[in-house]
């Protein structure tokens, strides 16, 4: 069974994320614990709603706002990174739990580094899903503690530095 980075610790990967279909392809999700992009989401709402074994992925073009009051209805949503280059899925995480008040899994997906792990988790993401299954995840994991104190507020610590120091 695959494995990922949840919470600090490397568990197994229960869910399957689901490819985007074809323009003129529609998608049928089977029974299961899956991920299902956005757009497959958006078109068959009524019928994954129902579900409790069904997540959404929104690609880098796609908007938090899409999903909005409905992201607490979901166990799971990821976000993905076309390229480590692309991060535009850190705002889209961020505005998830802060906008939305999403506290389910928030699930990083896609072409994402070792060294922005610490940065996603302060943008709210507490699952990394590598692309490579083949990494040490022991070695990622150590990557979520690469500082030890931060100045600015976020999602995981919403006081900043100097509310910190002077109470």
């Amino acid at each position: 069974m695959p494995k990922l980075v949840k919470d600090g610790v490397i568990v197994d990967d229960q869910w399957q994320v689901l490819p985007k279909p074809e323009a003129d392809e529609s998608l049928n999700v089977p029974a299961g614990q899956f991920i299902v992009p956005l757009s497959v989401w958006l078109a068959q709402q009524d019928k994954l709603q129902a579900r409790d074994d069904i997540g959404v992925w929104l690609d880098a073009d796609e908007a938090a706002e899409q999903i909005g009051a409905k992201a607490n209805t979901l166990p799971v949503i990821a976000v993905n990174f076309p390229t480590f280059m692309d991060g535009r899925a850190f705002s889209t995480a961020r505005l998830l739990r802060e906008r939305f008040g999403f506290t389910g899994e928030l699930r990083a997906i896609g072409d994402f580094m070792r060294d922005q792990l610490c940065y996603l988790s302060r943008c709210g993401v507490n699952a990394f899903q590598f692309a490579d299954a083949e990494l040490d995840l022991t070695e990622e994991v150590k990557s979520l503690n690469d500082f030890t104190e931060y100045y600015q507020a976020c999602v995981n610590q919403p006081i900043p530095l100097f509310r910190r120091r002077n109470p």
